[in-house]
């Protein structure tokens, strides 16, 4: 039996694998640490120089003609939002808060969202709510010397129809402005010497008064002024507190306004 040659497997050959120079290769491959491994540009991107647009679009957008490109916002002065008047928008919110809760449920952030506006942006013009407050007191007392002016000039040279007309206008503004009114001569007015504002407008408001007491009676003119006040201001919360109804009174009373008239009639009366 003859025997069978033995074959042996093909042998390839392999290059010698120089393992120092891919040691080498490898580790000029690996970033060194704390270094930014950045790739080589190709022919498809080009190399930004300093200070120029990082991003296609950026570049795109730096070489468009200025038509083109969008207009940048301007600032908004100080003070200035979309309502134009930020100190007036906030007042405006208060006040009509005021009118639904009263001064006790009234804070910076609830007039903030009713004005439109950011919780921190009342802060630009109000160091806290009781500079809120004083400013919209400081405003009603001027909104209120403003209606009794009007009352006195509707009378001018006759100083008895002026103080009549006083009353009518003090007692009118408290029965349209009622939440406003009760601030206006709450604990607000007692601070007054600690905003200069409201100071200014309580005094300018009595002080349309004073001057028409004087013309009527310049002796007794201060003391005709403060009779006439309290006599309005007392009315003004009995009405406003409802404290007439149910008096065991002959017949139903006038109008509060109507009312202030013929009781300052019979002031001025004894006064002449």
């Amino acid at each position: 039996m003859r025997r069978m040659a033995k074959t042996r497997p093909p042998t390839t050959t392999t290059a010698p694998v120089n393992d120092a120079g891919s040691a080498r290769k490898s580790r000029a491959a690996r970033p060194v640490r704390g270094d930014t491994a950045t790739a080589a540009p190709t022919s498809a991107t080009a190399v930004q120089p300093a200070g120029k647009p990082a991003t296609r679009l950026a570049a795109e957008a730096a070489h468009k003609p200025a038509a083109e490109r969008p207009p940048r916002p301007r600032a908004k002065p100080a003070g200035a939002y979309h309502h134009g008047d930020l100190r007036e928008a906030l007042l405006d919110a208060a006040e009509a808060l005021l009118a639904q809760r009263g001064a006790a449920g009234l804070s910076l952030r609830d007039v903030a969202r009713g004005a439109g506006v950011s919780h921190a942006a009342p802060y630009h013009h109000f160091a806290g709510l009781p500079e809120l407050l004083a400013a919209l007191a400081e405003r009603s007392f001027q909104q209120l010397g403003a209606a009794m002016q009007a009352g006195v000039d509707a009378h001018a040279g006759d100083a008895r129809e002026q103080l009549l007309a006083i009353a009518a206008a003090y007692v009118g503004f408290a029965r349209r402005r009622p939440a406003r009114f009760r601030l206006m001569f709450g604990p607000v007015l007692a601070s007054r010497r600690l905003h200069p504002g409201l100071d200014h407008a309580a005094e300018a408001s009595f002080r349309v008064l004073l001057d028409a007491a004087t013309r009527f009676d310049a002796a007794a003119g201060p003391l005709l002024a403060l009779t006439g006040w309290s006599l309005a201001h007392g009315l003004s919360h009995l009405s406003l507190d409802a404290a007439f109804a149910g008096l065991p009174l002959p017949g139903p009373l006038p109008d509060a306004a109507d009312l202030v008239r013929l009781m300052s009639e019979r002031v001025l009366g004894a006064q002449a």
